[in-house]
């Protein structure tokens, strides 16, 4: 909006600051931040008031875990307000990769709410069906990709390799929902401790944040390899409006925490990064990168398809977090060494772009 009216103006005097793309960034993480830490202590308030009996916790679950009973969720609203709000403040409203992210981003987090809300306002728990979601989910995020890949182009880049190593054609929506799809499940799969989901889709973001701007820029994306995507620079506005949004929402989800993100911010976050990802041609690159949460949703199927085969668990429970917590993890340690691993996922997935 801001860059809209600049642009009429023609980047009158300090103006002149918001035709920079770091300028933007770095505001729209300002902005995203003050959004969240501002209204964070009243909307926390609200949701307590209006849930009442709050998060469910399973009864078979940790039995540390009983003691967040009443603990209010949906505290992803307050992370989708800040993101979105901030990134249609300080975006260049000409972008269609921001506009298909955004999308993902609302619509997985309209999906989350309408789940986190069957769950705390009806007895039986179970929010909305399985197929439904995914329906749903797959609905909005082939809507997306069909939208951006009409500009960015369907060819398929993997790590290591300069050139695209095929041509999906029209596959490539279908290809780019899955990714979409399947990080936002993962994101949702791992949101289980207080502070595991936030920390590493902060520094996911951060990663990303480098892509987009390499990706939007034609020399550095000639000099590395990999694909450029003209236009796709101004999501690093989105990335950092992720990574304020999140910061606020952790500094109240810091343990023990006083709000949860729910479904409506996790499969928020997740879409989002699996959207950026599509738009940028790095899906690949994703899930080194988010490494963490590839290996929470493969300890989920994993879990579930050798029970249904042998009877047997090959986790004392799944996702893997709360295996952890089985053996006698206490719920800091594993949240700060999952941190740890993110970290460093992070750097071997930025690692790739000059490996080629």
């Amino acid at each position: 909006m801001l860059y809209l009216i600049a642009e009429k103006l023609d980047f009158p005097g300090l103006l002149n600051l918001i035709r920079y793309l770091s300028f933007r960034a770095g505001a729209a993480s300002a902005t995203a931040l003050l959004i969240g830490l501002l209204l964070g202590p009243w909307f926390i308030s609200y949701l307590r008031e209006r849930q009442g009996k709050g998060q469910p916790i399973r009864d078979d679950g940790p039995q540390g875990h009983f003691a967040k009973r009443g603990t209010p969720t949906m505290g992803g609203l307050l992370i989708l307000i800040a993101v979105i709000g901030s990134s249609l403040l300080w975006m260049n409203i000409g972008s269609v990769y921001v506009w298909g992210c955004l999308a993902v981003t609302a619509g997985f987090g309209l999906i989350g709410f309408l789940d986190d809300y069957d769950k705390v306002k009806k007895a039986h728990h179970k929010g909305l069906s399985g197929k439904t979601r995914l329906a749903l989910e797959f609905l909005i995020a082939g809507f997306a990709t069909w939208l951006m890949v009409r500009h960015s182009g369907t060819d398929l880049h993997i790590p290591f390799v300069k050139e695209s190593v095929a041509d999906l054609g029209w596959l490539y929506i279908v290809f780019g929902a899955f990714v979409i799809v399947s990080f936002g499940n993962a994101v949702n799969l791992t949101d289980g401790l207080d502070g595991l989901a936030s920390m590493p889709v902060v520094i996911a973001s951060l990663a990303f944040l480098l892509i987009t701007y390499m990706v939007g820029n034609v020399k550095y994306a000639a000099y590395l390899g990999i694909p450029h995507v003209a236009g796709a620079g101004d999501l690093t506005v989105l990335c950092l409006a992720i990574v304020g949004a999140c910061l606020a929402f952790l500094w109240f989800n810091a343990p023990p925490a006083a709000v949860f993100m729910g479904d409506t911010g996790s499969l928020a976050l997740g879409g989002a990064l699996g959207a950026i990802a599509v738009a940028t041609h790095h899906e690949f690159v994703l899930a080194i990168v988010g490494g963490l949460f590839v290996v929470e949703a493969l300890s989920v199927v994993i879990q579930v398809m050798v029970f249904k085969r042998t009877g047997k668990r090959v986790f004392l429970m799944a996702p893997i977090h709360h295996h952890f917590e089985h053996i006698g993890w206490s719920e800091p340690t594993i949240v700060i060494r999952f941190w740890i691993v993110s970290f460093v996922l992070a750097l071997a997935g930025l690692a790739t772009l000059k490996l080629r």
